[in-house]
């Protein structure tokens, strides 16, 4: 009887990840505004994807992976409300939607996650370190100009004026001072950052 109990309850684990993807995806592909060329549901799509890649090259536990999961999905939710503070209104979110799903310590461990992704981005342990290296992964990928022309448009909805040189100029500061955090990046995604960045500087 006990062994059925906890089958059920490992049952209830698996299916309810399938249920918020599908409640919190839903919510983002009806609700962002259609401006957000880069936050965009594409965007919490690649950065889950990318997350559990990240977490099983650095060998996460499976309790872990899924908390990964839950906050690579909710990271941008705030976006829903507005950009400002879009991290700390995503913590909201997620307490609010998930408050009969995960305990007390885990609701924490995911919003610690989603704050990692602030810029600066200052993650404190490993699960923060993969989300944070996910949400800018793009940044050492050949993906890197056309996710870049992405954001470019996003930022142009509230600086009209904003031109590609000063993009670019922006593009620059921030690449030169990123880091990766995971061994992983660090290892595989550096190098070709780095590419990118050269390449930005010669259409200065």
């Amino acid at each position: 009887m006990l062994i059925l109990e906890i089958d059920s309850t490992l049952y209830l684990m698996s299916s309810s990840f399938s249920e918020i993807k599908k409640n919190i995806t839903d919510k983002l592909s009806k609700e962002l505004p259609n401006h957000l060329t880069y936050h965009d549901i594409e965007h919490t799509l690649y950065v889950l994807e990318k997350s559990v890649f990240i977490a099983k090259k650095e060998k996460v536990s499976k309790k872990d992976l899924r908390l990964i999961k839950i906050a690579a999905l909710y990271h941008d939710s705030g976006f829903l409300k507005g950009p400002k503070d879009h991290e700390e209104m995503s913590c909201k979110i997620v307490k609010k939607d998930l408050k009969n799903v995960l305990d007390k310590e885990e609701l924490k461990k995911v919003c610690g996650m989603i704050m990692a992704t602030k810029i600066p981005q200052s993650p404190t342990n490993l699960c923060e370190q993969i989300l944070a290296d996910a949400d800018l992964e793009y940044l050492g990928t050949k993906n890197f100009l056309p996710v870049g022309d992405k954001l470019y448009e996003e930022l142009k909805h509230s600086n009209p004026k904003l031109s590609v040189k000063q993009w670019n100029e922006i593009q620059i500061g921030f690449i030169g001072k990123h880091s990766y955090h995971t061994k992983f990046c660090r290892q595989y995604r550096e190098k070709y950052k780095q590419k990118n960045l050269e390449y930005l500087k010669t259409l200065i």
